[in-house]
Order: C-alpha cells, then structure tokens, then sequence
C-alpha cells in the first residue's frame, strides 16, 4: 500500500466517472483558451484540439485515453461538472465508495501535484471495477480509431502485444515514472496488473 504518484492512470477514474456521467451522447464540447493555455504551459499530452473547435463527447472520451490527452480530459470534467474542480469531486467521491482507502486527485488528467496519488492495489481495484462499465471496456481496449479528420493511436503497446489485452491504460511523468495498469482476459480470467514508478 506505499503511496505514489500515478501520472496518467488517473484518467482510468477520470473515464470511468464521465462513463457513468453523460446522459446525452449528441453532447459537444467548444474548446476554448482556458484549456489550450493550461496544457501548453504544464507541457501535458495533448490531442491537439484547436481553439474553437466542436468536439463530440464520444471523441473525448478517446483522446482522454488513447491520445492519453489532457485537453480531452478537462474537457469532460467541465462538460460534465461544470469545473475541473468540481469533477474532482466526483472523482474522489467515485474512489471513496469504491474503498479506495490511499488514492486522492487533485486534477483529472494526472499531473504530478501535492495531493495527487494512489496505490498499485488502489488502481487495481479502480480497473477491476471500471472494466465492467462496457463504455469504459470499449474505449480502452480500442488500439486505434478515427475521430473526425485524426487517427487515435492507443499508447498501450500490450493491446498488439499481448493474446487477450483489453486494458488499461499507461502514465509517465518525471516523478511518477513509467506506470501501466494492464488487462487480459484468457480462458475466462481476467487479470489486472499494476506497475508504478518502473
């Protein structure tokens, strides 16, 4: 249970909370200044939406995790809660009823930041759960998709790699290290690994 700094796997709980949050699937998101100015002074990974573009909620959904793209993911958090603060709660609030006792988030796309971390039991219990959310399942077991005029490319190498990998999702930062919570299912057991700071 040693606490760490997950990066980019928070948009596992990040998924998952917009997943069970969005009741309108024709929504779009126009992104502004606010967003685009964020990721560009914190250097975050980006899908590269340009200001004013329209944005469809499914499109978001997978460039918060194949782009693994922070402009996707407060995208959603405001779409949905209004503020990326207020999605923070939701984020918090989904992790404290799961009974994820050593995991809080700060932010919704994984930046390192005082309050910001978790545990490799954590995450797995996190991705044991998310898993069964078929929204969830679909978007982080697709390698690649075409959204608009771009082809996403999901990070996780496992997905080509590895016979029956669905999951999950990959995080890197300096401080973090390199993290990936994976998934198989074969022979009708599904496993869930985490690797943190590696």
């Amino acid at each position: 249970q040693t606490i760490m700094n997950p990066a980019s796997i928070t948009k596992i709980l990040t998924l998952l909370v917009a997943a069970e949050h969005i009741t309108d699937w024709d929504q779009t998101f126009t992104m502004h200044i606010g967003i685009t100015d964020y990721c560009f002074v914190n250097d975050c990974s980006v899908v590269g939406y340009e200001l004013d573009e329209v944005i469809p909620v499914r499109e978001l959904l997978y460039g918060c995790i194949l782009s693994s793209g922070a402009d996707a993911c407060l995208a959603l958090a405001e779409m949905i809660a209004g503020s990326h603060e207020g999605f923070v709660e939701l984020m918090n609030d989904k992790a404290h009823r799961l009974g994820l006792e050593n995991t809080h988030f700060v932010n919704p796309n994984g930046l390192d930041a005082p309050g910001h971390y978790s545990t490799a039991r954590d995450m797995a219990v996190l991705a044991a759960y998310a898993m069964e959310n078929p929204i969830f399942a679909k978007t982080v077991s697709t390698k690649t998709v075409k959204v608009g005029d771009r082809i996403l490319r999901n990070h996780n190498k496992l997905l080509w790699r590895v016979d029956g990998a669905d999951g999950v999702k990959t995080g890197f930062t300096k401080k973090a290290g390199r993290c990936l919570v994976s998934a198989a299912q074969r022979d009708g057991i599904t496993l869930i690994c985490v690797s943190l700071s590696a």
